[in-house]
C-alpha cells in the first residue's frame, strides 16, 4: 500500500481533490467526452433551426426517398 501526501494548502487553493481508480477515471472521461459531443450536436441543431435550415421528416423523405415516402404513414 502506498501513501500519498497532499498538503492542506494545496487542497484549499485547488478546492479539493478526487481520487479515482484508473478504470473509473476512464469511464468518467468517456462519459464526459460523449456528453460534450452530444451537447455540440444539439447546439448545432438549435442553430440550424434558428437559421431555418431544418426540414421536416416528411419533406426529407419526399425529396430523398420518394418511393419509400409513398408507404410512409403520417
Amino acid at each position: 500500500m502506498a501513501t500519498i501526501n497532499i498538503s492542506k494548502k494545496t487542497i484549499r487553493t485547488k478546492g479539493g481533490v478526487v481520487v479515482l481508480d484508473l478504470e473509473e477515471y476512464k469511464r468518467f472521461l468517456k462519459y464526459e467526452m460523449e456528453k460534450e459531443y452530444i451537447d455540440k450536436i444539439v447546439n448545432d441543431g438549435l442553430k440550424e433551426i434558428k437559421a431555418k435550415k431544418m426540414e421536416s421528416l416528411g419533406n426529407f423523405l419526399k425529396r430523398e426517398y420518394p418511393k419509400l415516402y409513398e408507404n410512409y404513414k403520417h
